[in-house]
């Protein structure tokens, strides 16, 4: 079979990091938020145990920053999200749902507070700019609402920690997880967090200057060189294991944050309002109809999933496997999968119909596997890509 090629156009937006990334082996590209993002180096699988066992960078520039800055900034940015941001300061990220207002979820960015009046929404695979353009003007808000020239890369693994030192300095080892400073390195500006789309452990290199992609890409491989860093690419495999969801595959408008697991971060009864209150504690009231589960789809190995496996319990429509890999570690397929709760509570024996057959399939508990290290502060239990 003839793969599938992907044209490139100027609406179709390459990262300041793109020349590196296919000088360094890059074999295939997603789109997403409108640019161009690296999957595979050397095979996904092997990318993968460079990341579980070493270190990897990634070129994760297609997490685009939505910058939120003016007098109003803060009240749009809690109307936007049923999180409790009264404690929020700058330097301490949040992990945040964004809902409209039926209380789907609009995105799950990653906020990090520049300032009082400033903000970056880190987000996943949708048109937050948009969303918020809207919710400003329908308030009459006073706010400046950009996609900034910020572009990430992603440090990766068990080793990430060593090269993020020699790289920056040994203050990065005291940074708590999604907590970040700005800094300068000879002449490159940059923020640097603890964060990252796995649970290998890391740091994210938010370049505040295109200019420089080229320079810092090669500076961080070059750090790197003595824990034997290798190019990567946010891995379905991992993120799987690690439970950690996939914005646009575990969840989307038409799911709610109490459904995915997420609910822990909407506080309903918080002084401040918010878009999708009001749907939240309906949802809250009532129960929710589907869950998010994690799955083990018995047989042999299966292909990667291209869209949602329908669910069956005695025949009957149970759902989807939302995302789905096999794991090298556990010798087994294992997904994700959003499932009908009366089912569920039911005890129903579950049946995915995959393009290998039907499987049977059992339940298990998220994450598949330990975090390999301790990420202080931690929290993360999705993502972005």
């Amino acid at each position: 079979m003839t793969r599938p090629l992907l044209g490139i156009a100027h609406r179709t937006r390459k990262s300041p990091f793109f020349d590196a990334t296919r000088r360094w082996g890059a074999q295939a590209f997603t789109v997403y938020n409108h640019m161009l993002m690296p999957l595979t180096y050397e095979s996904p699988e092997a990318d993968y145990w460079h990341l579980v066992k070493g270190v990897t960078l990634w070129d994760v520039a297609v997490e685009r920053q939505v910058e939120v800055g003016g007098p109003d900034a803060f009240e749009l940015v809690r109307l936007m999200t049923p999180r409790d941001l009264s404690g929020c300061r700058p330097g301490a990220g949040k992990y945040i749902p964004l809902v409209d207002e039926h209380g789907g979820m609009v995105n799950d960015p990653v906020l990090l507070p520049l300032a009082a009046d400033r903000f970056w929404l880190s987000i996943a695979d949708s048109d937050v700019l948009l969303w918020a353009k809207g919710l400003a003007a329908g308030r009459g808000l006073s706010v400046t609402l950009r996609e900034p020239d910020v572009s990430p890369l992603a440090l990766q693994g068990p080793r990430a920690e060593p090269v993020a030192a020699a790289l920056c300095g040994e203050w990065v080892r005291a940074l708590k997880y999604f907590h970040f400073r700005e800094t300068d390195l000879d002449g490159i500006p940059l923020v640097v967090a603890r964060s990252g789309w796995s649970k290998q452990g890391g740091f994210e290199f938010y370049l505040r200057d295109g200019r420089f992609g080229e320079e810092l890409w090669e500076r961080i491989m070059a750090a790197g060189r003595p824990w034997d860093i290798r190019p990567g690419a946010p891995s379905t495999i991992e993120r799987i294991e690690s439970g950690l969801l996939s914005y646009g595959n575990d969840m989307n408008l038409d799911t709610n944050p109490f459904e995915v697991g997420l609910g822990k971060y909407c506080h309903l009864d918080q002084p401040f309002d918010f878009i999708g209150r009001a749907a939240l504690r309906r949802i809250r009231a009532e129960g929710v109809r589907r869950q998010l589960i994690g799955v083990v789809l018995s047989g042999e190995r299966l292909p990667g999933l291209e869209s949602h496996w329908p669910l069956l319990a005695d025949g009957i429509a149970a759902g989807a496997v939302t995302s789905a890999v096999y794991s090298p570690r556990l010798r087994k397929n294992i997904g994700l999968a959003l499932v009908e709760r009366r089912l569920l509570e039911a005890e129903s024996p579950l049946t995915a119909v995959t393009p290998a057959g039907e499987r049977p399939v059992s339940r298990h508990a998220l994450p598949f596997l330990p975090p390999q290290t301790d990420q202080t502060g931690g929290g993360q239990t999705s993502g972005r890509a």
